[in-house]
Parts: C-alpha cells; sequence; structure tokens
C-alpha cells in the first residue's frame, strides 16, 4: 500500500512492512524483541538510504565531489611508531646547546610520559641538518633523497594529537577517534567517491616493516560503513592476496558457476531480508573473481624497467617498503582511490640497540627514504603528481628529553603528542613550503598549530569534499570522519 508520502521510496514502504510482520510473529519474546527490532530497522534505513543515495548498493561506484577536487587519489605514506621529529624535520639548534641539561621543570609541571621517570634531560640531536632547493628546506642528514626534492613538498611542523600510546594515537590518525569502531579515512573516501576501477579495491593497504601496526586492521577497518569500503591488504611477497587463488582442482569456470549459484542464493536472501550487507557480500565475491585477472599483472613489479627499479631501490619477489611505494603508483594509475602504506618499526625509546635515533632511526630511514623521494619523481614525472597526494607521517612525535629507561646508554626518546611534523606533496598542496613552528626545545606549537582533525579536514578538502557534508547516519546520528571539530589548513593549499 502506498504510503501516500513522496519522499518515501518503495524500498523504504517494504522495510516497514518486514519490521511489521516480523513485530508481530515475534509478540511472544517481550519488550526485548520489541526494541531489538527498533534498532535494526534503524541501521536497515540508514545503510539502504546511504546506498540508494550512492549508487548500486554494495559497490564503490564512482561518484562526483562536494566541489571541483585538486586531487583524485592518496598516497599515505604511515611510518607506524612515530618516527622523531626532531631528529628528522624540525630542528632546534637551542636543544643541541642545552643537551644533556635538566629540562625546566616549568616546561613539564604536570606533564604525563609513556615511560620517562624522574627529571629527564634534554636530547640534542646527533644528525645534522642542511638547507636544500630554493625553498631553503630544513632536512636531516639521515633524509637526503627527501632533501633532494625539497622544493616539491610541503612540511608541516605543528600536528598535534590527543593521544600519547600507540594503538589510539594510530587508530585516530587513521579514522578520527581513538577507539575502535569508526571508518577508517580511506573508507570514507571510497564511501564518499567511490572507485574509478571496477576491477580493484577503492581502498588498499600494504605493509612493510615489522609486521602489524600497534592499531592492527581497525586503521583500515569500514566500522559502520558498509564493509565494501574497508581496506583490502595486498602483499609484495607471495600471493599478491590471501585466498585469491582458485584452490587445488578448481579451475575457472568451476569457480564461475560457484559464485553465480552463491549470488542467486545472496539475492533471494536480500530481496526477503534486504540488509545492505548481502549486497556487499555479492559485490566482494564478483571483485575477487575479477582481481583473480587483475591483481596479478598489477603485482608484477618485474614488468617495470632497470632505471626504475634503479631509482627505487626494490627487489621483486621481496617484501620491502620500496616494492610497495613502486606498487602503489601502479594502483593509483589504475584508479585506486586511496593507496595506505604501513611501514612499521619507528618507536625509537632508547632502550636497547635495536631502538635509538642513531643506528635504529638510520636504517629505518635507509629503508624508506630512497623509495618515498621516488615516488614523487616518478608521479612528477608521469604527470601523476598534481591529481595525486602524498602525505607521510607518524601517528605522534618524540619527546625533546632523552628516555634514559632504566639507565639505558642508547640515546631515544618517549612519545609526544604535542608537536610532531608530517610532510605532504601533489594533489593541491603548495610545494617548497614549511607551516608551524614549535618552541625553540620543540616541546610546545607556538605557530599555525594543526590538530588530526584539521588534518583530515585537508584531505578530504582536496579530494572534492566538506569534511562536515561527508556523513553517515548511524545509531541516530550523523557521524563524520571529522567528528565535531576540524578546520581546512588553508596555507597548505596551492
Amino acid at each position: 500500500m502506498s504510503s501516500g508520502n513522496p519522499y518515501i521510496n518503495n524500498d523504504q514502504e517494504m522495510l516497514r512492512a518486514i519490521t511489521r510482520r516480523h513485530f508481530f510473529k515475534q509478540t511472544g519474546f517481550g519488550i526485548g524483541a520489541m526494541a531489538l527490532t527498533a534498532l535494526l530497522d534503524e541501521k536497515l534505513f540508514a545503510q539502504s538510504a546511504a546506498n540508494s543515495a550512492n549508487g548500486t548498493p554494495g559497490h564503490p561506484e564512482n561518484r562526483l565531489p562536494h566541489f571541483a577536487p585538486k586531487a583524485k587519489n592518496v598516497i599515505y605514506l604511515f611510518m607506524a611508531g612515530a618516527p622523531s621529529q626532531l631528529d628528522l624535520l624540525d630542528y632546534k639548534p637551542k636543544l643541541k646547546e642545552l643537551d644533556g641539561q635538566p629540562v625546566p621543570q616549568e616546561v613539564i609541571k604536570g606533564e604525563r610520559f609513556a615511560f620517562i621517570k624522574g627529571v629527564p634531560k634534554l636530547l640534542g640531536t646527533p644528525h645534522t641538518f642542511t638547507r636544500h632547493g630554493q625553498s631553503g628546506a630544513e632536512v636531516s642528514s639521515l633524509l637526503p633523497q627527501l632533501a633532494g626534492i625539497g622544493d616539491d613538498i610541503a612540511i608541516l611542523r605543528s600536528v598535534h594529537t590527543t593521544q600519547f600510546n600507540h594503538a589510539p594515537a594510530q587508530i585516530l590518525m587513521n579514522s578520527g577517534h581513538q577507539i575502535i569502531g569508526r571508518p577508517s579515512m580511506g573508507s570514507w573516501l571510497t564511501y564518499g567517491l567511490g572507485s574509478d576501477n571496477k576491477d580493484l579495491p577503492g581502498f588498499v593497504v600494504l605493509l612493510s616493516g615489522q609486521n602489524q601496526p600497534d592499531g592492527g586492521k581497525s586503521c583500515w577497518g569500514s566500522g559502520f560503513l558498509p564493509t565494501v569500503y574497508q581496506g583490502v591488504e595486498f602483499r609484495s611477497k607471495g600471493d599478491p592476496v590471501l585466498f585469491l587463488s582458485n584452490p587445488h582442482g578448481v579451475d575457472s569456470q568451476a569457480r564461475r558457476d560457484s559464485l553465480d549459484a552463491l549470488q542467486s542464493l545472496n539475492r533471494m536472501h536480500a530481496d526477503d531480508v534486504r540488509d545492505p550487507e548481502i549486497a556487499t557480500r555479492i559485490a566482494s565475491f564478483e571483485m575477487a573473481y575479477r582481481m583473480q585477472t587483475s591483481v596479478p599483472e598489477l603485482t608484477d613489479i618485474k614488468q617495470e624497467s632497470a632505471a626504475m627499479h634503479e631509482m627505487y631501490g626494490t627487489e621483486p619477489g621481496k617484501a620491502s617498503f620500496a616494492n610497495n611505494c613502486l606498487l602503489a603508483r601502479r594502483l593509483v594509475e589504475r584508479g585506486v582511490r586511496f593507496v595506505q602504506l604501513y611501514h612499521r618499526g619507528w618507536d625509537h625509546h632508547g632502550s636497547g640497540a635495536n631502538s635509538d635515533i642513531v643506528g635504529t632511526l638510520g636504517r629505518l630511514c635507509r629503508e624508506t627514504d630512497r623509495a618515498a623521494a621516488a615516488l614523487i619523481k616518478d608521479l612528477k614525472q608521469r604527470g601523476l603528481l598534481d591529481s595525486t597526494l602524498v602525505v607521510w607521517g607518524g601517528e605522534f612525535g618524540r619527546t625533546p628529553m632523552n628516555e634514559a629507561r632504566a639507565g639505558s646508554k642508547f640515546l631515544g626518546r618517549d612519545h609526544h603528542p604535542r608537536a610532531f611534523s608530517v610532510w605532504m606533496a601533489g594533489g593541491g598542496i603548495k610545494s617548497g613550503v614549511t607551516i608551524g613552528e614549535t618552541d625553540e626545545l620543540g616541546y610546545n606549537i607556538v605557530k599555525d598549530p594543526v590538530s588530526v582533525h584539521d588534518l583530515h579536514a585537508t584531505i578530504l578538502h582536496l579530494m572534492g569534499l566538506d569534511h562536515t557534508k561527508l556523513t553517515y547516519k548511524f545509531q541516530g546520528r550523523e557521524f563524520r570522519l571529522t567528528d565535531v571539530h576540524g578546520e581546512v589548513v588553508k596555507k597548505l593549499l596551492a
């Protein structure tokens, strides 16, 4: 029966009918069943409305932004563990001058640290900094390749966060909230813009370094968004995607027949219960089938020239950050919306020989500096840098004091949420600028503070999305990546 309201579509009317039938059938279960029915009804309506507004249910089709974008794709180089900004991108001569002296009490009064005990001593960087290019970008000797492209990047020295432990800080940096359950930025972008390639996921994750980040898979999860928007892990060694290959004894035709049978059953079930996650399941099976053809060719980086491998420092067949950077370029070439590289190991407390800001930090920079700079050069020479936003950074910064945990003689720094550095390039970013400033010890921000939400708002803006309008209704309220915060950092915009 028609409701007579022109703003209620047939799907909504069907949902209401199903809910009424379910209510009368389950009345014997009492008040609990009534409450559960109401909750399910709200969730189904939210997802149904989102899918109906955004295109084919369960598939991230290409959609229009809110306004003309500067960037079409994002490559996020996430240095999990929090690299030391004071040894890489934020030089403090005064800190070096006062090296070894107790930190003034007025600076740290009332502060909490993750591991520092007692009165800490200031720690000047053991590395040298020099200025480079026409912009005069000041970069550490640990990053010689980045220094060579200083005129192509923007250095942001005034990012701050509310979290000082790794897992919640990584989850906040990736999802806008420190507790698991919210969609990641890659999920929000694919929800808002869709994908330009129907044979590849819109959001791809590449891992290197020591295992997974502390925040785990929640860093690239879809939260309460349909799961079609979650990140898909690719590997640079072995099978590109786990379980993508046909099992032994199953050929392509048998696989196709099985998927057709499953799709038929799922569609009947979807017609009955109208659960949008069933559409996501169908789309996932179909995407996996298409990826059997598209992914092997994509991940075969041996096809690249010798000169390209030399520039990146890649070693085909091995798991490495360099291989992942080259693969990231191949992904955005093919229209993947959001590519996120995680390289773990940047947690340098100085508690041992594998956790210091001299040898260990130097090794991590050698693993990543060449490839990250090569990625910018490669995108630029292919005409892709203008449409690809590249972001590099971790979850928080490091203290200007030596941690000296348990009397360790190795140099290291504790967690520091008050200030850290990020660099960005391409996709509408003003190149050759340094924005933000910390005090002479690198402890507090004194100019142009940028919160995690501000950073997210700026990335969405560059992709043509108003962060206040990219919302999703869940549990009775409209959620967004920036929650109730966030301002676009206009000084970063070209």
